[in-house]
């Protein structure tokens, strides 16, 4: 079994939400206040702010406090991290799939032709129809 990191594990878990993500792509275009990222979402300021703790505790945002009014901003190095680990694995598949690409190109210029199937025969071929059962309509045995 591999370990990740527990902090990849956080940020992947916080991006999993929908409302989350929201959040994050309101809060890429800068800093604004806990009242108006609540605004746009049909829930309640403390469900907002409970993905807002998830957000935090995953270091993908955080928050200050001027006077009453709670402050977010976005936090890049959790993300950054995890675009590297997904570049990583991109890297991985493009080269298995280039691979794949090739071998093919090299197998369509070496066949003989295009392959021809044979058409398979029917195992009903040459039997009698089956004759179906009349059942009453209610679904209880018995006559009508």
């Amino acid at each position: 079994m591999v370990n990740y990191p527990a902090p990849l594990d956080a940020t992947f878990g916080a991006l999993a939400d929908p409302t989350r993500r929201a959040i994050l792509a309101r809060l890429a275009l800068g800093q604004t206040s806990v009242t108006e990222l609540a605004r746009p979402f049909s829930m309640s300021l403390p469900a907002v702010s409970k993905h807002l703790r998830v957000l935090e505790q995953a270091g993908l945002l955080t928050r200050e406090k001027d006077g009453r009014v709670h402050r977010c901003q976005i936090e890049a190095a959790p993300m950054r991290a995890a675009a590297d680990w997904i570049a990583r694995y991109r890297e991985f598949w493009d080269e298995r799939l280039d691979a794949l690409d090739r071998y093919l190109r090299d197998s369509e210029q070496n066949a003989p032709g295009p392959p021809t199937r044979a058409r398979p025969s029917s195992p009903l071929r040459g039997r009698e129809p089956v004759r179906r059962i009349k059942r009453p309509r209610s679904g209880k045995p018995g006559p009508r």
